[in-house]
C-alpha cells in the first residue's frame, strides 16, 4: 500500500538540503537497483568539505558528534537513494535495514545511541514507513578517518 508522504517537503521542513551525492572513492559503486529493492553502499559522514567529525568517539569525539556524524551519514544515504530514484523520493515505500560502523576506542560501549543518529532521522522523514532493522557494529578505523559509514537497504513502489 502506497504512503502518501511529501518527501521533499519534510526534508525543507527539517532544513535539510540534500548534498550532490558523492562520488565512490573506490572500485565499487554508489548503489545497486534490483527489482523493487535500492542497497546503497557505505556512505560517510563528510558533507562536501565539511570534513568536521574526524577520528574516534570516546577520543577526540564524544557520542553526540557520533550521532550527529551518524545524522550526516543518513543525509548523504538519502542523497544517493535520491539519485537511485530517478530524482524522486517519494517512490520510496521504506526503509528496510541500516548497517552502521561506528570507528571508535574500544572500550566504547554506546554504539546504538551513535546509529540512532540516522535511525531518527530516518523516521522523522520516512514516519512509519522509516522503521528498519539495524546493526551497529564498532571498529578500528574507517575510510579517510570518518567517524561513522552507514550502508543501508531500501524498498520502492
Amino acid at each position: 500500500m502506497k504512503i502518501d508522504l511529501d518527501i521533499e517537503k519534510k526534508l525543507r521542513d527539517l532544513d535539510i538540503k540534500l548534498p550532490t551525492p558523492p562520488n565512490p572513492v573506490a572500485s565499487y559503486v554508489p548503489f545497486i537497483k534490483t527489482q523493487n529493492l535500492i542497497f546503497i553502499s557505505g556512505q560517510i559522514c563528510f558533507l562536501g568539505e565539511d570534513k568536521t567529525f574526524k577520528g574516534k568517539i570516546g577520543d577526540n569525539l564524544s557520542t553526540q558528534d557520533g550521532y550527529n556524524a551518524a545524522k550526516n551519514c543518513c543525509i548523504n544515504t538519502l542523497s544517493q537513494l535520491k539519485m537511485a530514484c530517478d530524482g524522486n523520493l517519494s517512490t520510496v515505500s521504506r526503509c528496510i535495514n541500516l548497517k552502521v560502523f561506528v570507528a571508535c576506542v574500544p572500550s566504547f560501549c554506546d554504539h546504538p545511541k551513535v546509529a540512532n543518529g540516522a535511525s531518527d532521522l530516518i523516521k522523522d522523514i520516512f514516519a512509519d514507513s522509516g522503521e528498519h532493522s539495524r546493526s551497529a557494529i564498532g571498529c578500528t578505523s574507517l575510510p579517510m578517518d570518518s567517524a561513522v559509514e552507514i550502508e543501508s537497504i531500501w524498498e520502492t513502489y
